[in-house]
């Protein structure tokens, strides 16, 4: 049979281009041509004006991005905690029990709804005159007042992804070796103890990865603010993603609006760098 080595050898870079330039067109591409209008003052309609890292200092000054960074930072802060919290807690307390999958059951429709649809169902709930009003007997506006309007829209987030935490830390759970836990059992480990000093400890890989995806989800969050408050009452829930999506489609500042974004992708991948070195420094 003849020999195809010395081929695949010579064409091998051939083989990857295609795969390369795709990547390149629909991702970098896109990048660099963000990155350059964020040094310009560009209206979409007349030609890009260079003005340098004038957009950049008008970052410093603004206090709508600062109010959209305080919202950003708990966004990140809650993703991390809550959905991955319960969706840890639901997964070990349904794991080992009789019919625990159909317990999870529940927990896992509302990942089937998209952000905007999961949004359109709960907005008639949290509005002033909505049902969650009627339900408690109160008079409180979820939607209106900051930072309180945040902390309701994380409350909708957590109820989406909840259901698929549980479901990647219920495999987490099935990847385990039984043999050191039937052995922490028969040294008396039961409960807490046991999770703590010997299913936790096994499980940490998981949670690295489940943990970091929140990461991402909570810088990058959109969708749920869009939908609910488009970022107000005034601008007082809006996310870095959603003072980008204004400050360039809805304010027509294309230059300023590539400066937010260039902000949130240095952020975003600023946060998963050092996230990521932590986790393979602690393993």
């Amino acid at each position: 049979m003849r020999n195809t080595a010395p081929m695949f050898g010579r064409f091998k870079y051939g083989y990857v281009a295609p795969a390369v330039l795709l990547v390149a067109g629909l991702l970098y591409a896109p990048f660099v041509w963000t990155a350059y209008l964020s040094l310009t003052r560009y209206d979409g309609l007349e030609p890009p004006a260079f003005v340098g890292p004038a957009n950049f200092a008008k970052l410093f000054q603004d206090e709508a991005l600062l109010t959209s960074t305080r919202n950003t930072l708990i966004w990140v802060i809650g993703t991390m905690v809550l959905p991955v919290g319960l969706g840890l807690l639901v997964a070990v307390l349904s794991y080992d029990i009789k019919g625990g999958a159909w317990y999870r059951v529940p927990f896992m429709l509302p990942y089937a709804l998209s952000g905007a649809g999961l949004a359109m169902v709960w907005s008639p709930i949290l509005s002033h005159d909505g049902i969650a009003n009627l339900l408690l007997g109160v008079d409180t506006a979820f939607l209106q007042d900051a930072p309180a309007n945040t902390f309701a829209m994380l409350a909708v987030w957590t109820w989406q992804q909840l259901g698929v935490n549980t479901l990647l830390f219920v495999v987490g759970l099935q990847s385990i070796p039984k043999e050191p836990i039937e052995a922490a059992r028969l040294d008396g480990a039961a409960g807490w103890r046991l999770f703590r000093h010997v299913i936790w400890p096994l499980m940490r890989p998981l949670t690295a990865v489940v943990v970091g995806l929140a990461l991402v989800a909570g810088l990058k969050t959109f969708d749920i603010v869009w939908v609910l408050t488009q970022g107000g009452p005034g601008r007082n829930s809006e996310t870095l993603a959603v003072t980008m999506y204004k400050e360039t489609f809805v304010a027509s500042d294309y230059g300023y609006g590539s400066a937010v974004a260039v902000m949130l992708t240095v952020v975003t991948g600023l946060a998963s760098y050092l996230y990521l070195k932590r986790q393979v420094t602690a393993t």
